[in-house]
């Protein structure tokens, strides 16, 4: 099993446990690196968010080639986008940065549960142009008023991020690099008392997936009844109960972690690698991070709150895929609706595929559901453009 990263960069510490918690960060002033200002900053920063570059538009369009190190020419529009919190420091530090450079459009961005942004979206309190999310199912909140196509782009496995502080990290080390068997992991976050972190499932897939990776941990290790219980509470498979003072919103989760608050916390293998988190590897079979497993994925589900107030769903196990689509506004601007295509053609071109592959995530073909031709031109160009490539 794969060593843990050591890394000791840390994040400022921005909202609380509440659903939906977000933060707005335009794309060339995101830097979430700084603990004592990150709350300060991020709030300064939300209130220029929706400032956008007023220039002449120049009659190009499209992506311009990747890899070229000139500026393009500015351009009127703002790719305003809403993504998954787990995006936060790929999109705003590395993807916007580099979107505007490759098109002259400028970007803004603000990170979330993905499930709660759907929400927020489809209730009109946001009105991003682009929505990035983990998995299909917050896109679907939005179906068919505000869209009716995503691409995939992306997967990335469950991993534990653990602090080196905690009185447990010799165990999960251990366990990192193949010398405790994995049920120590469970053990350990079993015992009373231990501190441990992770994300609404009611707002958040994260959430959902710590929670089922749980229960496929349980059956699959057969680990001592009651193990998932003694972790995260009674109740919560039912959609019920469990332990509130674990939960933080996914902007907020890893500065905890880094400040030595939690024991450990919940994580993509991709946040880790961008944070340099010490943390823990899960086995294919439960970390949600293969789409060859899904069947087996999807053994596991919990009941979460409904679309509609005092309702409830099932939710099943399902990969964690990052998924892109823009969304209809009759208020956007024509610029901004062009700067919205282009910032999803670039997620599928070369520089935003290597940006995220770097970022630790696993590529995953492009593909478009739904019909195509919902799909902005530029995006349908970006994805066959990305087929040929594959096949040539």
């Amino acid at each position: 099993m794969p060593k843990p990263h050591y890394g000791s960069e840390m994040r400022g510490i921005g909202g609380s446990a509440a659903s939906g918690t977000h933060l707005a960060l335009p794309g060339a002033l995101a830097k979430p690196r700084a603990l004592a200002l990150g709350l300060a900053l991020g709030l300064a920063l939300t209130a220029c968010s929706s400032s956008a570059k007023s220039v002449p538009q120049p009659k190009a369009s499209g992506v311009p080639s990747a890899g070229s190190s000139s500026h393009a020419r500015p351009r009127a529009g703002t790719a305003d986008v809403a993504f998954a919190g787990s995006l936060l420091a790929v999109d705003n530090e590395v993807v916007g940065p580099g979107f505007e450079r490759a098109t002259g459009y400028a970007y803004t961005g603000r990170g979330g549960g993905s499930i709660g942004l759907a929400h927020e979206i489809a209730a009109g309190e946001i009105t991003p142009g682009v929505f990035e999310s983990v998995g299909a199912a917050p896109i679907a909140v939005l179906e068919p008023k505000f869209t009716r196509w995503y691409v995939q782009l992306a997967a990335s496995p469950l991993v534990l991020a653990y602090s080196p502080s905690s009185p447990y990290a010799a165990t999960f080390e251990a366990v990192a690099a193949g010398k405790k068997p994995l049920e120590a992991l469970f053990s350990a976050m079993a015992t009373p008392g231990f501190r441990l972190g992770r994300t609404n499932p009611a707002t958040d897939p994260q959430g959902q997936a710590f929670v089922m990776m749980l229960e496929l941990a349980q059956a699959s290790l057969h680990l001592p009844a009651g193990t998932l219980e003694k972790i995260i509470g009674k109740g919560v498979l039912h959609g019920t109960g469990g332990r509130q003072s674990q939960i933080f919103s996914e902007t907020a989760l890893d500065a905890h972690l880094e400040a030595g608050q939690l024991d450990a916390a919940s994580a993509f293998l991709s946040q880790a690698v961008q944070l340099h988190l010490h943390y823990v590897t899960l086995p294919a079979s439960i970390d949600l991070g293969n789409p060859a497993d899904a069947s087996s994925y999807a053994r596991a589900s919990l009941v979460v709150p409904g679309s509609t107030p005092g309702t409830t769903t099932t939710v099943h196990g399902a990969p964690l895929v990052i998924d892109a689509t823009t969304l209809e506004d009759p208020s956007e601007s024509a610029a901004s609706s062009q700067a919205a295509a282009a910032f999803v053609a670039y997620l599928a071109s070369p520089a935003g595929r290597a940006a995220y592959q770097k970022e630790g995530f696993t590529l995953l073909p492009e593909k478009i559901s739904g019909p195509a031709s919902a799909a902005p031109p530029a995006v349908r160009r970006a994805v066959s453009r990305a087929a040929s490539r594959a096949t040539s």
